[in-house]
């Protein structure tokens, strides 16, 4: 997959913004590139877990069928831990048809890779910052 760099910046303002709380959101696109970030609310605002709004939900599957895009990864942030799936996002990594998007902010250093998950373990890796 691959991801536009202006898609990669919106990524990281928006979980710098949402510091100290993990952040989310859809990444959406056509083929195997990621064209826009869908953001979206993590109503757990936790610093260590994130729970999707099921409305916003909706509302970024509607956006992708009318604009002719696809999700291809959701994506959330690790504003203290590295870029990789905790044993948490293995077990609610239930879709295997997009990848999971994970962006760290350890150390003030932006990482940001993603995987493909099946039956709760990681299968591929991608980095993309």
């Amino acid at each position: 997959m691959t991801i536009k760099k202006n898609v990669i910046d919106q990524l990281i303002a928006q979980a710098r913004a949402e510091l100290p709380n993990e952040s989310c959101g859809y990444l959406l696109g056509r083929d195997d590139t990621v064209t826009e970030n869908f953001p979206m609310e993590n109503v757990d605002h936790s610093p260590e877990h994130f729970s999707f709004d099921p409305r916003q939900q909706f509302q970024a599957m509607r956006y992708a069928r009318q604009n002719g895009l696809r999700i291809l990864a959701n994506w959330h942030s690790h504003p203290a831990s590295p870029s990789r799936p905790s044993q948490e996002d293995l077990r609610l990594a239930n879709d295997p048809s997009i990848r999971y998007a994970i962006l760290s902010l350890l150390d003030g250093q932006p990482r940001l890779n993603s995987f493909a998950i099946r039956q709760g373990a990681v299968v591929n890796k991608e980095e993309h910052l």
